[in-house]
């Protein structure tokens, strides 16, 4: 297989497409936390949280019907296919827009902030641009062209970030002007995506395509269940904190209990590149030891680079955050420290395993039930301690659950212990080694006679930490440079 068409290659720039994304939304998150006061600032992120609530509702799972569909059709098809989604997504976003007008009072009720009303009436019309422009990942990665998700992703999102954060720096602005510049950007950015869907059927006769709607639908509807339960579990949290604490807690909490964009980028890569693979596998009825090499191998690669990051970043989540969003927000280093356990349960992508059996219907299943968990026992928490640090840590509580039920599910299927799916020896290793490094430059630090800034301390921990790491991997059995060493063979692999 060529270097360019391989797996591994593919994967880095979903990876690198998704990085950009994820780097450019905090970037911008950075910026604006120091030019809104609490209370604006937390109005915009509830309408960030108003927007991406919705938007699962609205796309009706269409984004992921390219990465299913294209494959099964001749590429003459494929720009017919392409188009006539994006005329539904079109139609979807227009209602979206609509109801996010005319409800704009009630949701602004509802998370009792009435100056949200205004706000979701000037943002209402760039749902209409941007649900057209999605899906742009499973067109690239069916015709393995995924280095134009990473262009297509690192050049809007730039975009974005100018054209949101300027106004705000340059006039003086408020929220307002950040959500006029949005707009402005989601008309160029729908613009270059109808460019870049067309870019895998240049210098191809497109013909009519026999895929109709209803199969499509028969598709897509079912992910929604799955997708609305996990922004139900994931909007919960963020519901009660916003509605019991205000707009400021709200603030505090949302620059602070984030999901890492690294652990993004690596785990969303990883799964679309599994995928198929593991589709393929269980079809062809292949001997489990296979997929479960396959898995493991996975799953070391994502640890080697994700756990000693997750481990600095707990352990440094202070001068981080005062570093990344100002002294104001002090009070994000908890939020944040609890954060970073669940990003270490989003690592374990066991979707791809689930998917390929067929237990989607499962899949949404735990997903409706964890929901129902998170909305019940975070009220109880809320009037029990009248605090928002239960309910951040019930919303890793509920990672977990979800991943050990998905596991069962996977072990039973399979008929072999959950201790099987995991390299337990070598995710023990690696926590060892990185814990190890760290308490040692911990140790350094305070033994010192003088206190570095949080900013200069940050940047010297991270050289000596990173420098002791790969010094020391070898004793330890860990080659923390495999993944690069293998995007950079010429010949690639599978």
């Amino acid at each position: 297989m060529s270097h360019y068409k391989s797996n591994t290659f593919q994967a880095f720039w979903v990876g690198l497409g998704g990085f950009s994304s994820f780097a450019l939304t905090l970037v911008s998150a950075a910026i604006l936390s120091r030019y809104f006061d609490k209370t604006e600032y937390g109005t915009y992120r509830q309408i960030l949280y108003v927007y991406n609530t919705l938007l699962i509702i609205f796309t009706a799972g269409l984004p992921r019907v390219f990465g299913f569909f294209l494959p099964r059709y001749p590429v003459e098809q494929g720009k017919a296919i392409v188009w006539k989604v994006s005329k539904v997504l079109f139609l979807f976003g227009l209602i979206f827009s609509l109801v996010l007008y005319f409800s704009s009072g009630i949701i602004a009720s509802m998370l009792k902030n009435p100056e949200l009303e205004t706000g979701l009436k000037y943002f209402s019309p760039i749902p209409t641009l941007l649900l057209p422009t999605l899906g742009i990942e499973g067109i690239f990665s069916t015709y393995k062209k995924t280095i134009y998700i990473a262009i297509y992703n690192t050049i809007s999102r730039f975009l974005m970030l100018a054209f949101i954060v300027l106004p705000v720096i340059i006039l003086k602005g408020s929220y307002l002007y950040a959500i006029y510049g949005w707009l402005v950007v989601s008309f160029i950015v729908l613009i270059m995506a109808i460019i870049f869907k067309g870019i895998p059927f240049k210098k191809i006769k497109s013909e009519e395509t026999s895929l109709k709607l209803k199969p499509i639908f028969a598709y897509s509807l079912p992910l929604v269940g799955s997708s609305i339960a996990g922004i139900a579990i994931s909007s919960a949290d963020q519901f009660y904190i916003s509605r019991y604490f205000g707009a400021e807690v709200f603030a505090e909490f949302a620059n602070g209990f984030i999901q890492l964009p690294f652990v993004t980028m690596i785990v969303t890569a990883t799964s679309t590149v599994l995928m198929p693979e593991f589709s393929r596998m269980v079809n062809d009825k292949e001997d489990f030891s296979r997929i479960k090499a396959l898995w493991k191998n996975a799953l070391v690669k994502s640890a080697i680079i994700l756990f000693p990051l997750l481990i600095f970043f707990i352990f440094n989540a202070t001068p981080i955050v005062v570093l990344l969003f100002s002294e104001k927000y002090l009070n994000s280093a908890l939020f944040f420290k609890i954060g970073m356990f669940k990003n270490f349960f989003h690592i374990i992508a066991f979707a791809p395993l689930l998917f390929s059996l067929g237990e989607t219907k499962y899949y949404s299943l735990i997903h409706v039930l964890c929901a129902v968990l998170a909305w019940s026992v975070n009220y109880i928490l809320v009037i029990t301690f009248k605090s928002p640090i239960p309910v951040a840590v019930f919303s890793v509580v509920i990672s977990l659950l979800l991943l050990i039920l998905g596991l069962v599910k996977i072990s039973k299927s399979f008929k072999v212990s959950i201790t099987e799916l995991f390299p337990v020896r070598m995710f023990s290793v690696i926590i060892i080694h990185t814990l190890l490094v760290v308490l040692l430059i911990e140790g350094i630090k305070w033994s010192l006679p003088y206190e570095f800034s949080s900013v200069y301390w940050i940047g010297v921990s991270a050289l000596i930490y990173g420098a002791l790491i790969l010094l020391s991997a070898r004793f330890f059995g860990i080659d923390y440079l495999s993944s690069v060493k293998v995007l950079l063979n010429k010949k690639g692999s599978p």
